[in-house]
């Protein structure tokens, strides 16, 4: 009887160990299907050219592929009604767009003439003559700006000239001055000099 409830005590050690180590284990590998059967064979110990797998592990192998099974089964069953509402929906707008395209005709066929002061052009023909205005008209404002520009250059050139006129003759004035007032001085000095000749000779 001892022998009996020892055995059965170390089973229950041994399967608990078992199962504790194999949680341990498969934390530290890959959580994939397939990293868990490669680690599942990789802990199995070969006898006799045959493998030797823990059912513990095996056991908890096919419990994931189990759970991975249901989990795309309920995912598919998800996609197929997506799937289908989609193509109800894709359905209902090929009939819009059918809808559409035939009023869209029938706008172009109105669209394709454009009547401008009574007269009706295609719309090519109204593009050629908006476009042609439209090259004409910058032509010109390169021209006018071109002109503006070389008038604007000869009036800046102009007024650097006047400029310097003006310096030149301010300079001038500046220098008569000057000189005006040495003269005066050197007139005044011959004055006195005369004036003292004038009173030694009395």
């Amino acid at each position: 009887m001892k022998r009996c409830i020892l055995s059965l005590f170390a089973a229950i050690c041994l399967l608990l160990i078992t199962q504790n180590t194999f949680a341990q284990d498969t934390t530290k590998t890959d959580p994939s299907l397939s990293g868990q059967y490669q680690f599942m064979l990789s802990k199995s110990k070969t006898l006799y050219g045959a493998k030797l797998i823990n059912p513990a592990r095996l056991s908890g192998l096919w419990k994931n592929v189990k759970d991975t099974i249901n989990t795309e089964r309920k995912q598919l069953v998800v996609s197929k009604a997506k799937i289908n509402e989609q193509q109800k929906a894709i359905a209902d707008l090929k009939a819009q767009i059918e809808g559409k395209e035939s009023s869209l005709a029938s706008s172009n066929a109105k669209l394709n003439e454009i009547s401008f002061l009574g007269i009706s052009f295609t719309k090519s023909t109204y593009n050629s003559i908006v476009w042609t205005l439209i090259i004409a008209l910058a032509l010109a404002l390169a021209f006018v700006v071109v002109r503006s520009a070389k008038h604007i250059h000869e009036a800046k050139y102009r007024s650097t000239l006047y400029q310097e006129i003006a310096d030149e003759y301010q300079a001038y004035k500046v220098k008569s001055n000057d000189k005006e007032k040495k003269l005066a001085r050197e007139l005044q000095d011959e004055r006195n000099k005369f004036e003292d000749y004038k009173s030694r000779e009395r």
